[in-house]
């Protein structure tokens, strides 16, 4: 199996200038770099190395993270609109205020993550690890959080209007003041352990 390689021009570009749509970067190590700021939009990241990486106002809509490590990286206030994240590591990373608006994040860890008023309207959770996220005041309307794991979450305050909770895991997440008008509940576990199937 032939293992993606990113392009050195493509990566020489970005240190150098923090600009680099559309790039190649797949599979690189970007561990600990300062990168906020930076225009990625469109780049491929699939598989790159972001531990503790600063992202934070970046623009990187569109852009393909599938499988990256982004763990304990600062994406606080970035654009991640229509962004593929899926099967990505966040744990304990900061996205709080960063737009996900249309994201995939299928099968993301996102376990101690803070998506403090993040916009996940849109986006794909399904299946997701959120344990002991913090979503406070983030909206997540029409987001599909099928079978998410949301164990012990903080959505004080986040809008889940029309949210498709199908077999999700809300056990011990603190909902107070959040909006689950229209949120399709079904097959899920509500935070005091009883069933939820009002939507099936």
């Amino acid at each position: 199996m032939e293992v993606a390689a990113f392009d050195e021009a493509d990566l020489r570009q970005l240190l150098d200038t923090k600009v680099c749509q559309k790039c190649d970067l797949s599979g690189s190590d970007l561990k600990g770099v300062d990168l906020a700021g930076a225009n990625l939009a469109g780049a491929n990241l699939s598989g790159a190395k972001l531990w503790a990486a600063d992202l934070s106002k970046a623009d990187l809509s569109g852009v393909n993270l599938e499988a990256a490590t982004l763990t304990a990286a600062n994406l606080a206030g970035a654009n991640l609109a229509d962004a593929n994240l899926s099967g990505a590591y966040l744990t304990t990373t900061n996205l709080g205020g960063a737009d996900l608006s249309g994201a995939d994040l299928t099968g993301a860890v996102l376990t101690q993550a803070n998506l403090e008023m993040s916009n996940l309207s849109g986006a794909t959770l399904t299946g997701a690890y959120l344990e002991l996220a913090n979503l406070a005041g983030a909206r997540v309307t029409g987001a599909d959080l099928t079978k998410a794991n949301l164990t012990s979450a903080n959505l004080r305050g986040a809008v889940l209007l029309e949210a498709k909770l199908v077999g999700a895991v809300l056990l011990g997440a603190d909902l107070d003041g959040a909006s689950l008008e229209g949120a399709i509940l079904c097959k899920t576990i509500m935070p005091d352990g009883t069933y939820e199937s009002s939507g099936c």
